[in-house]
This record gives structure tokens, C-alpha cells and sequence, in this order.
């Protein structure tokens, strides 16, 4: 259980736990438990809060400023510091399907009391943490007498990083989208507040890195980043607009506290090695499903992405003998599941919208889901179904309860394309009725993840990412953003990218086609995405024809798992290439993404163990073959990766 103790502020051990107090009492520093990081909370000489951070003693974010602004005006400066109390907290908590099979929850921290000097007295709380990996803080408004109804107009938090910084974001441009896009570089000193950046935003400065991001979204709008309306260098919070009025972010409840997301800044030597981090779950509300054994992560087939397209089947589409023949290849392959994507229901296929009648109750003539969960029960093999979120919400407890009770093992839910206020709460309201019902959750049409898979883990992963489908109608979907994706996108959580496509060719050669579409990367590279990504719920894409016709590598995906005991960053740098290890039990596996460049690396093996037995899968002449190698291994090894290329190591002790 997490241990806390609460200190007074001038209280002789605070130094000695790693806090530090000048005389003027104005500034308050927070180190982590290690030392290396550290938050520091001032108030300037117009009572405006500033906070900052170091790591090892380079400034990473300059002061800056917190602070919101309310229905009834700027709660931001006047502020004099009232009281403080500091605490520490040591806690490890089991990650049910991800990154690692738990997660260390140490940390210092300091609980700041402001109020504002003059006539309203209003006051403001702000919470800092340090850990090992990281820092956070968090503003909350106590309940009090002068806010009646906490309404947040917006958030006047900046991260002001330094103009010599290097930094790589996504500026989705807008709300209410799919937060599907490329990060890509971006000079601080230039972003403008007509700019608007999804989360995460790396950045690299002195031998250092971070990552802007937030955990722990709860009833709150969520954030993106903004250009500064100085213009100076670094970011500005920008929150997602209530649908009914866009002057408005958050509404409080009536007698709670507001508490807004922790506004988290992760940290390491190395870019790569954020990957390892689990702050973001860390940060979130501890689990409240308190029997997860029903939660199994594990691949499945799927029929959207290639057509579907099948030989054996006439008019291949979404009806009973292909959804069967889908099944057929889960249950040939050993996949525990198969997932029968839009058009099962009666009045689907609207895509975004929801057709008039459309009754996620009752399924299609073309279906028979009763048959069809028996006929996969029998052959070892569950049934995902999916759903658009409105018609879903239409009756939600009643359809999640029905198709429960006929043995559907998990839903994918699409289009919500929002992160408002009520969306949030709308995620967690489907999480729920879901865990109640032992249901596992993909989210599509989502946001970026925000540690919610802590809080419910059945919510198994999400899209909030450019992934594999683009190759059906674009040429996005490049060695160089797979790349990109790792050390941006892939930081914050499990990300549904759907690999698997076997139609290996190089870009010049690529085409643009919906069904069997191609993949303009090497067949190595694609198996590679399976261990660099996280995803508990990950699909085998592509289908059963092109599996037959060209099987190379398919036996290495059915022997991969999707849920980890540790994970590391071996090698790599930001856009060039990254070489990944996750460990289940004893064995290791590494999966290493190349960019458009061919390159040589050298990969630090001699990190997981002292000797190894190694099988490698890595690039051959064709970006359909694949070269299979096993001997004994330690130390480092050489490897030669082919332009958009990659490998796949497994590692025996």
C-alpha cells in the first residue's frame, strides 16, 4: 500500500527528503527519490505562480507560468502562498495487460495552498510530484464559499522549454478529431496560438529528454498544446471546448473540489528511454475492477482491413460464411479471438454516422451470431464485435448485458473523435458498464491514452494513432513515421496500429488499393511493430489468402506475446531507427524499426543477460523475404537493417 507522511512547511526534515525551502519562503523545490529530478513552484513578484524543471541540474522547463481563468475572471496572480505540506509515497501496483506485469509508484511530493489577495480571497491548490522518471503537478480548486460552481473557461498553464530545444509534435490543427496524424519536427520559438498540438510533445535539450503529456483525465477537458502569446519559445494549454459552448471547458460539480489532470513532463538521459516509463498509468485512479482474471490479452483475426478479401468465400463480406472463415484461420493459427468489424448490426455501415434505425440490439439477416459464437466456442476461438459509439450509447446497458450474456469476449467502439468534458466522462461510463459485464474494450476514434488503463483494465487498447489502415487510401504509412511513432505516440499507452499486412513491397513500388492493401515496408520491419508497440489486443490484419500465399513470418506473430513483464530501450534515435526489448518470463524479445535510410547497428544485448540463445528474423533481398538465423549470442551483435526495413530477435537465456 502507498505510505504517506505530511510535513509541516518549515519542518527541519524537509531537506533531508529531498525539498528545498529559501528564506523568502516563496520558492519550493521537489526532488525525486533519486535525486536527478526536480520541480520547483515561485511566486513572482506579481504573485504569479512559476514552475520549472531540472534534471541533474539542467533546466529543462523554464519558469513558467499555472493558473486558470474562471467564469468570474483570472485566477492566476495576486496569489500568496498560505500553507504547504510535504509527502512521499511508495507504492507497486499490478498492470493487469501491458508495458510491464507492475509498476513502481514512488515519489515526493508537495501539497501548496494560494489564495488570492484581494476582496474574493479565492483560493487555489497546487499539487507537485517528482519521481524517478518524471515530475507532475496539478491545480485544484477546494471547495470555498466565493465559487459556488467551479466553471473553467481555460487553463493558463505554460511549458516554456528552451529555444535551443529539439522537439517533435503532432499539430492536429483543430478538435474533434480522430488524433490520427505524423509527429514531426517542431521549433519551439515558432509554434503560434493558431497551432494546436496533440499530446505527447517530445523534446530534446542538453543530453536530455522529455515529454509533454497529461495523466489521469477524469472529468476534465483534455489538453493540447498551444504557441505562447508572447511569442516566446515553448508551449500553452490549450483545453478541448464544451460542445454547447465553446467559452467553456469544465464545469465543477456543486460542493466537490475541481481537480484538473496532472500536467506531466517526462524525463531521461535518453529519448529512447522513456519508453520503459510507466508514469502515465501511475498517475491515473488505481483499478476499480477487482477481478481481472476474465481479462486475457491476445491476437486476433480480423475482416476489415483487407476487404475483407477471401477466395473460398462468395461475396466475401460482412454475413456469416466469412465471418466463419475468419474463424477457421484464428482457430488454424492458434489466435484466441476473431473480430467481426462494421455492418453486423441492423443499420450499420454509416461509418461516423449512424444510419436512421440502426439498432446495435439486433443483428443483420446476413448474421447469425448465435451460430457464429457457437461455431467459434467450439473451435477454441472468441468473438470481438463492433460497434459506432452512438448507436451503442443508444442502449448501452442493455446491448453490453445481451451480448455478454451470449459469450462475446470484447468491443471495439468507434467515431467518438471528441475529448470534451462529457466525452471523457462518456469513456468512463463505457468502461465501466463493460468491467461489470466482463467485457474487454478497444477504442477507436479515441484520444490519445491518458492512463485510463490502469483505472479500468479491460479497456485493452486504443487507436488515437496514423496506423496501417492509411495504407488503404494513402501513402502515409512510411518506415519513417512507424519510427517517429515509438518515441512519440507509443510513450503514453497501448496504440491499436493493426499490422499485419503481408503485401510487402518498397515505396516506389507502392499503390494505393482498399482491398489486400499494400505495405511499403519490409515483412521483418512489420513483425518488429508487433513487439516496438504495445497493444493487448492486437490484430493479424491481413487476409487468410495472403497468409497462404506468401506465409513467411506469420509463425513468428503467433508465437509473440501482447502483454509484457518488463520492457527496455536498448538503441535507436528520434526518426532514425529504435530497437525495443520486452521480456515474458525468462525469454526476450526485441523488436527493432528502421527508417527510409538502410543502416548498420550495433544492438547492446549484453543488457538483458550474459548469454544468449538467438533466432533472428531480419530483412532479405525482397521486402517480402525474410532471413532466419540462430546461434549463441552476447554482448553486442551487428545487424544490418534494410532501408525501411527492421528484425525480430528472441532471446533464451
Amino acid at each position: 500500500m502507498r505510505g504517506r507522511r505530511a510535513l509541516p512547511l518549515l519542518a527541519l526534515p524537509l531537506l533531508a527528503l529531498g525539498y528545498a525551502l529559501p528564506a523568502a519562503a516563496q520558492s519550493l523545490v521537489v526532488a525525486s527519490p533519486d535525486g536527478h529530478n526536480r520541480i520547483s513552484l515561485t511566486l513572482d513578484a506579481q504573485g504569479q505562480p512559476l514552475w520549472s524543471v531540472d534534471r541533474d541540474g539542467h533546466r529543462l522547463v523554464d519558469p513558467s507560468p499555472l493558473g486558470l481563468t474562471l467564469d468570474d475572471g483570472p485566477l492566476a496572480t495576486n496569489l500568496a502562498l498560505t500553507a504547504s505540506q510535504a509527502s512521499s509515497g511508495e507504492d507497486r501496483y499490478p498492470i493487469v495487460a501491458g508495458k510491464a506485469a507492475s509498476a513502481a509508484d514512488r515519489y515526493r511530493a508537495l501539497r501548496v495552498e494560494l489564495t488570492q489577495k484581494d476582496g474574493a480571497n479565492r483560493a487555489l491548490t497546487v499539487e507537485l510530484r517528482a519521481y524517478d522518471d518524471g515530475v507532475a503537478f496539478r491545480t485544484i480548486l477546494p471547495v470555498q464559499p466565493q465559487i459556488a460552481v467551479s466553471v473553467v473557461r481555460e487553463e493558463r498553464t505554460e511549458f516554456r522549454v528552451g529555444a535551443d530545444s529539439r522537439c517533435w509534435g503532432f499539430n492536429i490543427g483543430s478538435f474533434g478529431k480522430s488524433h490520427e496524424g505524423e509527429y514531426e519536427p517542431v521549433d519551439p520559438a515558432k509554434v503560434r496560438p493558431h497551432n494546436l498540438f496533440d499530446l505527447p510533445m517530445l523534446c530534446e535539450s542538453g543530453g536530455k529528454a522529455l515529454a509533454i503529456t497529461e495523466a489521469g483525465l477524469s472529468d476534465y477537458a483534455g489538453l493540447y498544446l498551444t504557441g505562447r502569446g508572447d511569442g516566446g519559445p515553448g508551449f500553452a494549454a490549450r483545453l478541448s471546448p464544451a460542445l454547447d459552448d465553446p467559452r467553456v471547458a469544465v464545469r465543477g460539480k456543486v460542493g466537490a473540489p475541481l481537480a484538473s489532470p496532472w500536467r506531466l513532463v517526462m524525463l531521461a538521459d535518453r529519448a529512447g528511454d522513456l519508453a520503459a516509463s510507466t508514469l502515465v498509468t501511475s498517475l491515473a485512479e488505481p483499478s476499480r475492477v477487482a477481478q481481472t482474471d476474465w481479462i486475457r490479452p491476445g491476437l486476433s483475426a480480423w475482416d476489415w482491413w483487407n476487404g475483407p478479401s477471401l477466395k473460398g468465400v462468395d461475396k466475401a463480406g460482412t454475413n456469416t460464411a466469412t465471418a466463419k472463415a475468419y474463424i477457421d484461420f484464428a482457430a488454424a493459427n492458434g489466435l484466441p479471438y476473431s473480430l467481426i468489424d462494421e455492418g453486423w448490426y441492423q443499420g450499420a455501415g454509416g461509418g461516423g454516422d449512424v444510419r436512421p434505425g440502426a439498432d446495435a440490439m439486433h443483428w443483420t439477416p446476413q448474421i447469425d451470431l448465435p451460430g457464429l459464437v457457437d461455431y467459434a466456442g467450439r473451435k477454441g476461438v472468441r468473438l470481438w464485435l463492433w460497434f459506432n459509439w452512438r448507436a451503442l450509447d443508444a442502449d448501452m446497458e442493455a446491448a453490453l448485458a445481451q451480448y455478454a450474456r451470449m459469450g462475446i469476449a470484447g468491443i471495439k467502439v468507434d467515431f467518438m473523435d471528441r475529448d470534451d468534458q462529457a466525452m471523457v466522462a462518456w469513456y468512463h461510463r463505457l468502461l465501466e458498464v463493460a468491467a461489470r459485464h466482463k467485457l474487454m474494450v478497444n477504442l477507436h476514434g479515441a484520444y490519445v491514452p491518458r492512463g485510463l488503463t490502469r483505472t479500468y483494465p479491460n479497456f485493452l487498447t486504443q487507436e488515437g494513432v496514423m496506423g496501417a489502415e492509411y495504407n488503404k487510401w494513402s501513402r502515409r504509412i512510411t518506415a519513417d513515421h512507424n519510427v517517429m511513432l515509438a518515441y512519440t505516440r507509443g510513450l503514453l499507452g497501448p496504440m491499436d496500429y493493426t499490422p499485419g499486412g503481408f503485401n510487402n513491397v518498397a515505396p516506389a513500388d507502392f499503390a494505393i488499393r482498399n482491398d489486400l492493401p499494400f505495405v511499403q515496408t519490409t515483412r521483418a520491419h512489420g513483425l518488429a511493430l508487433y513487439v516496438v508497440y504495445e497493444s493487448p489486443f492486437a490484430c493479424v490484419s491481413d487476409s487468410p489468402d495472403s497468409y497462404a500465399a506468401s506465409p513467411a513470418g506469420l509463425d513468428v506473430i503467433r508465437m509473440l506475446p501482447t502483454s509484457w513483464d518488463e520492457t527496455r530501450f536498448l538503441a535507436g534515435d528520434v526518426g532514425d531507427y529504435v530497437a525495443i526489448a520486452r521480456r515474458k518470463g525468462r525469454r526476450w524479445y526485441v523488436g527493432i524499426l528502421n527508417n527510409s535510410q538502410a543502416r548498420h547497428v550495433e544492438l547492446p544485448i549484453g543488457k538483458l543477460g550474459s548469454s544468449f540463445r538467438m533466432t533472428m528474423w531480419q530483412d532479405g533481398e525482397r521486402p517480402r523475404d525474410i532471413v532466419q538465423t540462430s546461434r549463441a549470442a552476447d554482448g553486442s551483435i551487428s545487424i544490418s537493417l534494410a532501408a525501411s526495413g527492421g528484425a525480430v530477435l528472441i532471446l533464451d537465456p
